[in-house]
């Protein structure tokens, strides 16, 4: 089990990395920082007293091992804009951004691991195709076509809900709904799925032949094997949540860290950007971890696998 988790923490620490190269080369190559934040207009030494400031004018190269080694240490950087630390700016939207997909991803779960395995238990009926139609239409539609929808629906033509902001908890009631109902469907559409794969098996029929109740062979084979695959797209959804905020966030004007990155990338806030980049990386490989830690604890033949092929 340890060589199997090592293996897999390794494997994160490599996609971190990745990313972070990834995130310093694009933020480079597309625009100069100096030019917009001074504006066009500033005359050239202005300029270059910025880009020396801030050690643009140095090579790429040196550049890149600076802000490793930066990073390294726990260095984020600091944002261009106001001067302050660029991990403070971030810690500062995080509980925001928190409270909207904490509640979206029990919505999901709520949702669409029951709608996923009753509608395998009834395959064929009324209520697996229909939730079959609605997922579908709820994995395919863009997360900020639903958002505007919701939005013209219950705050433009109803009145009911707020269109935007965090002035209270029902602010967030659509930005939750819109990030929940995606992942919903995609759940229940992958539960279906994994349970009907697993009710075709030959020791569902095994354990029926015994005499065992309907209800108990659900319960007791059936759920349990069809959760090991469910369990990856969970882990997927845990760690999409932060980047699918940054739609969200937009549309509905919430302070999260979605609208930071907005902001950010629109002012070349280089520090800001790379360290929302390394937040959206580390919480999709976290989640990535976990899947695999809950891999080896539901299915031991992982564990023996990686013991095996040590």
């Amino acid at each position: 089990m340890i060589r199997y988790l090592a293996t897999r923490l390794l494997r994160a620490a490599l996609t971190i990395a990745l990313v972070v190269t990834f995130a310093f080369i694009v933020l480079r190559l597309s625009g100069d920082p100096a030019t917009i934040i001074l504006g066009p207009e500033a005359p050239p030494e202005a300029i270059e007293a910025f880009r020396h400031n801030w050690g643009l004018d140095r090579p790429v190269l040196v550049q890149y091992f600076d802000y490793f080694r930066a990073i390294l240490r726990g260095d984020l950087g600091i944002s261009m804009r106001d001067g302050r630390s660029a991990i403070e700016l971030v810690g500062e939207r995080i509980p925001a951004t928190l409270a909207l997909t904490i509640p979206a991803l029990l919505l999901q779960l709520a949702i669409g691991i029951p709608a996923g395995v009753y509608a395998a238990l009834h395959q064929g009926k009324g209520f697996d195709r229909a939730v079959m139609v609605t997922a579908v239409f709820g994995f395919a539609i863009p997360s900020f076509v639903l958002a505007l929808a919701l939005v013209l629906v219950f705050s433009v033509n109803l009145g009911w809900l707020p269109s935007g902001g965090r002035d209270s908890w029902m602010h967030a009631i659509l930005p939750i709904i819109t990030l929940g109902l995606g992942g919903a469907a995609a759940l229940a559409r992958f539960t279906r799925s994994a349970m009907l794969e697993v009710l075709g098996r030959p020791f569902i029929r095994t354990a029926s032949a015994k005499g065992l109740p309907w209800a108990a062979v659900v319960r007791g084979h059936a759920l349990p094997n069809a959760a090991i695959p469910t369990v990856t797209l969970v882990g997927f959804l845990v760690g999409s949540l932060i980047a699918g905020a940054v739609v969200v966030e937009s549309v509905f004007s919430w302070p999260g860290v979605g609208r930071l990155l907005v902001v950010a990338v629109s002012n070349r806030d280089l520090a800001v950007v790379q360290c929302l980049l390394l937040l959206v990386a580390a919480s999709m490989v976290t989640s990535n971890l976990i899947v695999d830690f809950l891999y080896g604890v539901l299915d031991p033949r992982l564990r023996h696998g990686a013991r095996a092929g040590a």
